[in-house]
This record gives structure tokens, C-alpha cells and sequence, in this order.
């Protein structure tokens, strides 16, 4: 199909489309459908200016060529003609896969948020409703029902909200505009194979503008590894099937490494004049090895049962320990981030009628914003402490730097940038 064929439905609908697809709507079960948008009234009179002209015929071209890829990989032609007919390119998906915020969270204010009260009483009221479909998952799969539920919560809000943005026109747009060109144009192939399947629709396939799926948000290339058909209809369905969600996430775990006879982690207590540098994920050892160190339970029961335990201490040395193990591991395969694995970890704690966390947080101490953190970096970096490209981001070798640092003035070397680290280095 020649990209000019369908030019003047991607240029007049553009508008309108952007905004009612971006638009933040609540998505419940069974499989809610998107929003139809007409498209926007445009006077013939009004012609579209050259640049916008432009950037639509350079999207045409590429779904044209991309399309051109896909037929031959395989991808038949009532596949290829159900997801491109009518694509969108979005601007807005561009604006927010580029914008870097400048204002980061700490840890406590993450799982204020994540970790609420009113998610944990609605979490329990949900896992409830969706008790028979999770404990078949965690039967199936040695996950526990409230792993799944926390993960579900953390996702979207159980159900109420995984996004209602069409996959394929955020990936075909996100493989467009460059900056991931590769990564999208590979989740866009997958994408494609789902619909090929008739697991699902393409009115169906919504989620987040970065092309994550359904109620625990699958990427597409995970969800052909991963999603389960549980209810045995033929389909996948991570969007309206509870105990395909349910299934698929667990499934998920379970082959990234879960270990059904082991908790997740818990808090921990270290000794007077412990050595904070050795919460590091590169010192890993049986948890029997941790107790003999002096680290014990915040109630004095024996450590659980962890064959490689490290240590974690998201807010430094003032903070909560954590001895944590494969399971939290797991966790972290789903969402890199320490802050999303210890928050999915005490969601299901407390959806399980466990404890919170008991120790205080230093709630004194603010987050760095990125410009703060790329200043520490570059002062490190100046006075020998090596801790990577000044990017703003924190990283191994960041920590690493600023450990170096703080051994060579007496502090804890936990690790952990604060705003006193950048008084003591003299950055302004």
C-alpha cells in the first residue's frame, strides 16, 4: 500500500486522536474498548503546515517500509491490514518517552504512595473477588496469591487503570521517531504476531504509551513468552480473563527465577558498627553466614531460609535494612527498580496481614534532583573517586564513587547521594 493512501486519515485525525487515545480513563473487566474518536473536521480551506505535512508523509513511508518488513517475516496480509489501516502517529507518546523529569522520589515517598493504606484495603477486597483464579496461578506456578495481587496493584491499580492507548500505534510511533528505533520496531513485530495469533483484536490491544499491555502490563515480546491461556478458551487474554492475568504473571516469575519455597526477603536489624559497604548486590551469601555477622530479624525470630542473601538499604545507612533473595530478584526482572520490587514485596506483606516496615525513614533527607546528582558525579570524577559519565543517573559506579568518597572522610560508606555529600564536596 502506497504511504500516501492513507495520508489525509493520519493528518486530519491527528489531533483529536492524540488527545482522546491519551486521555488517562478508567479500564475495567471484561476487555473495556477504547474510546471511538471520529475524525477531527477539517476546513478544505486550511492546509496543514509544511513541517506537520512532512513529519506525517515520513511516518507514512516508514509504516509503509515497516509493513514491507513484517510481510516478510512472516506476517500475513489481514494481519498487516488490521493493524496499519488507520495507524496514528502520537505526537504525545514522542513528549513523554523523551522527558527526562528533573525532580526524583525518595524510597518512602514511593511506597507512601504504592504502599497506602487505601491500596491495601482495596487490595485485599480484590484479591478476595479473584481468589479462585490466583490461587490456581500460585498452585500452578509456586507464586503466592498476594505476590500476584501486588504486582496487579502496582500495575494498575488492580484493573482500574492499565491505559487505553492503542499498542500499535504507540510502537509504530515510538519505532518513527527514532530514539528506540530498534527496541520499538522488535516490540512492534511482536505486537503483530499476538494479533496473528487472534489472542486478541486490535481495538483491544491498549495499554501505556511505552506499548505495555493489560492489567500487569506486558510488554509484547513478554507476553509471547510468557502469557497463559488459563481459562482454556484459545486466547491469551491479559485484559479482561482474571485468571489469564493471573496465570501469565505468575508464569512470568516463575521462569525468572521465584523459588516457591522462599519468602521474598525481610527487614533486618544490623549490628553496632556493621560495615554498610557490604549491602552491595555483589555480596551474596547464605542468610545462616549473615546471622553469624550479627544481622538479625526485627523481632529476634531466626533470618529466613536464603541460600544467596544481600543485604539492601534504599536510604542508606539511617534507614530500613532488608536481607533479600532470589524471589526479590524476580521481582526486579519484571521492573529494574529497587523502589518497585520492595514496593510489589510489602504490598503483599501487608495484602497478607503482614507487618510494615518498622524502622523509621530519614524523611529529613532529600532526593537529588538530576541536575544535583550529574554535579556530584562530575566532582567525584575531579577529584579521583571514579563514578561513570556525569548522566544524572544513578548506577553502579556512581555508588561506587561515592562509597570511595566517603571512606576517604570517615563517613558510612553506604553508598547512598544526599545533599550533604555535595556540601562536604564543596558543589554549589
Amino acid at each position: 500500500m502506497h504511504p500516501l493512501h492513507f495520508l489525509p486519515r493520519l493528518r486530519f485525525a491527528q489531533a483529536a486522536l492524540a488527545l482522546a487515545a491519551l486521555a488517562g480513563c478508567a479500564s475495567t473487566p471484561p476487555r473495556p474498548v477504547p474510546p471511538s474518536v471520529a475524525p477531527a473536521a477539517v476546513s478544505p480551506t486550511i492546509q496543514p503546515d509544511s513541517d506537520a505535512q512532512a513529519l506525517q508523509l515520513g511516518f507514512a513511508r516508514w509504516v509503509d517500509g515497516f509493513m514491507a518488513s513484517a510481510r516478510a517475516a512472516g506476517v500475513d496480509e489481514a494481519t498487516l491490514h488490521a493493524a496499519f489501516d488507520g495507524v496514528h502517529y502520537l505526537p504525545r507518546v514522542v513528549e513523554l518517552d523523551r522527558a527526562q523529569p528533573e525532580f526524583t522520589r525518595t524510597v518512602w515517598d514511593y511506597l507512601d504512595n504504592t504502599v497506602s493504606p487505601q491500596r491495601i484495603r482495596l487490595g485485599q477486597d480484590k484479591l478476595l473477588q479473584v481468589r479462585a483464579e490466583a490461587d490456581a496461578a500460585a498452585a500452578r506456578f509456586g507464586v503466592p496469591a498476594t505476590i500476584l495481587a501486588a504486582i496487579w496493584g502496582m500495575e494498575s491499580n488492580y484493573g482500574s487503570n492499565y491505559g487505553n492507548i492503542p499498542t500499535i500505534d504507540a510502537l509504530a510511533t515510538l519505532g518513527f521517531e527514532g530514539r528506540r528505533a530498534d527496541w520499538a520496531r522488535g516490540q512492534l513485530m511482536a505486537a503483530l504476531q499476538i494479533l496473528q495469533n487472534r489472542d486478541i483484536d486490535r481495538a483491544h490491544m491498549v495499554g501505556s504509551w511505552a506499548g505495555a499491555m493489560g492489567q500487569t502490563q506486558f510488554l509484547p515480546s513478554n507476553f509471547l513468552a510468557y502469557a497463559v491461556d488459563a481459562d482454556g478458551d484459545g486466547k491469551r487474554d491479559i485484559w479482561g480473563s482474571m485468571a489469564d492475568v493471573m496465570a501469565s504473571t505468575a508464569n512470568f516469575l516463575a521462569r525468572s527465577g521465584w523459588q516457591a519455597d522462599q519468602p521474598w526477603g525481610t527487614e533486618v536489624q544490623l549490628p553496632p558498627g556493621f560495615d554498610v559497604a557490604r549491602a552491595d548486590s555483589s555480596v551474596r551469601q547464605p542468610s545462616g553466614q549473615w546471622a553469624a555477622e550479627g544481622v538479625q530479624t526485627m523481632d529476634s525470630t531466626p533470618l529466613p531460609m536464603l541460600p544467596d542473601a544481600e543485604l539492601l538499604l534504599p536510604a542508606g545507612a539511617r534507614g530500613p535494612a532488608f536481607l533479600v533473595g532470589p524471589n526479590f530478584r524476580a521481582i526486579l526482572r519484571y521492573n529494574n527498580s529497587t523502589s518497585y520490587a520492595l514496593g510489589v514485596s510489602l504490598l503483599a506483606q501487608r495484602l497478607g496481614n503482614g507487618p510494615a516496615v518498622q524502622a523509621p525513614w530519614p524523611r529529613d533527607l532529600q532526593a537529588l534532583t538530576r541536575s544535583q546528582l550529574q554535579a556530584l558525579q562530575t566532582a567525584l570524577n575531579a577529584r579521583g573517586f571514579a563514578s561513570g559519565t556525569p548522566d544524572g543517573m544513578m548506577g553502579p559506579a556512581t555508588r561506587e564513587g561515592i562509597r570511595s568518597f566517603q571512606r576517604s572522610v570517615g563517613l558510612p560508606a553506604d553508598g547512598y547521594p544526599d545533599v550533604g555529600l555535595l556540601d562536604t564536596l564543596g558543589v554549589k
